[in-house]
């Protein structure tokens, strides 16, 4: 029995995953009230939905038009929060996300899609091919699609689409039914104890899954990812694994194209599907692509449904998003903040910019990441020409000695003077406009607050005409 009935007030509804929860609801007429701790596009665009959502959390204020049913809290709101006290107070159910999720997909097909990287651009991809496809699957994702301008949707089929986050074991009590892997690494170690936990993890995701005869499509290329794949056929599970090597069960063939987007095809159980053509760029989104088609192909959609829904496919929100172009520089933000993905991401930019520079500005995310991962960072930026570093994103923790964009900066191989640490989050735009010319990309890099700085790149260089 559902606990999300009556009126559901939602704690941190402005997060990525909480307005997904929050936009489901609406759509299925509960009363949804909520608050965050500032302004954003995801709370205003709840308004008009009907959502009683506003700025700065109160519990007086949760209780202005009555008492609620039940109260959802994102993992990231400290038990200290006056409206998860109150709700307490008063003896108001108190659900985490992952909780509140389950709930929401019950009686449905759960396609969850979980991984160290990847899992955003792969639910999107899943989704638009099911869409193309005609089955219009409800969705919750960690970002908006590019097709539909949103995160959430409340679809009229049997199929729900979730990125399935890890970082806090959300995955792990999804009821699902069709699983993605994308890869497997350290991370989120706040969370989890060590990285053999996270490992644990993924294996039990991927045996439940098989335990409810579903499946799982894995990444047989990725290291952690391969020992998923052992371990949890060990004990039974049906596992399809993927990748460019041979010896995957689904092979993937990257063809030079003169197209910044992947051009690849996919050879499995006999058959050759594609060559597919995405429009957006790098191996590693041509991986998340034949997770996604595989997936669905193994829930009815044909080979030609699944080229179409690739191929239609224009990408996410933060995720290698173009923001714009001004005298010959093309402005890009990721959402990147890990090492392997700013490779990735670096790496497709390198092939898009051509012959010309890729200029880069990191902002890394959380000390434990930075003090962990500092040399990978610094390897991975100097793939770009000339790259900035600014200080730690980590509101409200500790810091720890070392972890910060001085020593950050320091690892990045590039010669003196093409790597720069700006302290000042403000002066950020104007090195990466002054460094740039025709025929130039400039990539904004992280998971804070980083890609609101692209409006000011463009306008310094539309200044410098």
């Amino acid at each position: 029995m559902t606990q999300l009935t009556g009126r559901v007030h939602i704690v941190g509804i402005g997060g990525a995953g909480m307005s997904g929860i929050a936009r489901v609801l609406l759509t299925r007429d509960i009363e949804v009230s909520g608050s965050d701790a500032k302004e954003s596009r995801r709370l205003q665009a709840l308004l008009p939905l009907g959502a009683d959502a506003y700025v700065g959390h109160d519990g007086d204020r949760m209780l202005a038009n009555g008492r609620p049913s039940v109260v959802v809290a994102s993992t990231a709101i400290p038990q200290t929060n006056s409206e998860i006290v109150r709700a307490h107070e008063l003896g108001i159910p108190v659900l985490d996300r992952a909780t509140a999720l389950a709930e929401l997909v019950e009686n449905y097909r759960v396609i969850s899609v979980a991984g160290t990287h990847g899992k955003t651009t792969t639910t999107s991809m899943t989704t638009v091919i099911l869409q193309t496809a005609g089955k219009n699957p409800s969705f919750v994702i960690g970002s908006e699609i590019n097709e539909s301008g949103s995160n959430a949707h409340q679809g009229t089929g049997d199929l729900f689409v979730v990125e399935a986050d890890e970082s806090d074991g959300t995955f792990l009590v999804l009821p699902t039914t069709a699983a993605i892997v994308t890869n497997v690494e350290p991370d989120h170690l706040n969370y989890w104890e060590n990285y053999q936990a996270i490992e644990d993890a993924f294996v039990e995701f991927v045996v439940n899954t098989s335990q409810r005869n579903g499946f799982a499509v894995v990444c047989g290329d990725d290291k952690g990812a391969s020992e998923v794949i052992s371990r949890s056929v060990a004990q039974g599970a049906k596992v399809i694994s993927y990748g460019q090597e041979q010896s995957n069960d689904a092979v993937v063939t990257l063809h030079d194209s003169l197209s910044a987007g992947a051009v690849f095809t996919i050879d499995v159980d006999g058959e050759t599907i594609g060559p597919i053509q995405l429009k957006v760029p790098g191996a590693h989104n041509a991986l998340n692509a034949t997770a996604a088609a595989l997936v669905c192909r193994n829930l009815g959609c044909t080979n030609e449904q699944l080229v179409a829904g690739l191929e239609a496919f224009s990408g996410t929100h933060r995720r290698f998003e173009f923001r714009g172009e001004v005298n010959g520089v093309r402005v890009f933000d990721d959402y990147a903040h890990h090492p392997t993905e700013i490779d990735a991401v670096l790496r497709a930019a390198r092939r898009v910019a051509g012959s010309g520079k890729v200029i880069a500005a990191f902002q890394a995310h959380h000390f434990y990441r930075t003090a962990m991962f500092s040399k990978e960072f610094g390897e991975a930026l100097g793939l770009a020409d000339f790259v900035v570093v600014l200080e730690v994103f980590a509101p409200g923790e500790t810091p720890i000695p070392g972890a910060n964009g001085v020593t950050m900066a320091g690892n990045v191989p590039l010669p003196e003077g093409q790597v720069i640490f700006e302290p000042s989050w403000s002066a950020v735009p104007a090195h990466l406009a002054g460094a740039a010319r025709s025929g130039d990309i400039i990539m904004t890099l992280g998971a804070g607050d980083i890609g609101m700085m692209c409006p000011t790149i463009l306008d310094l260089l539309s200044s410098d005409s």
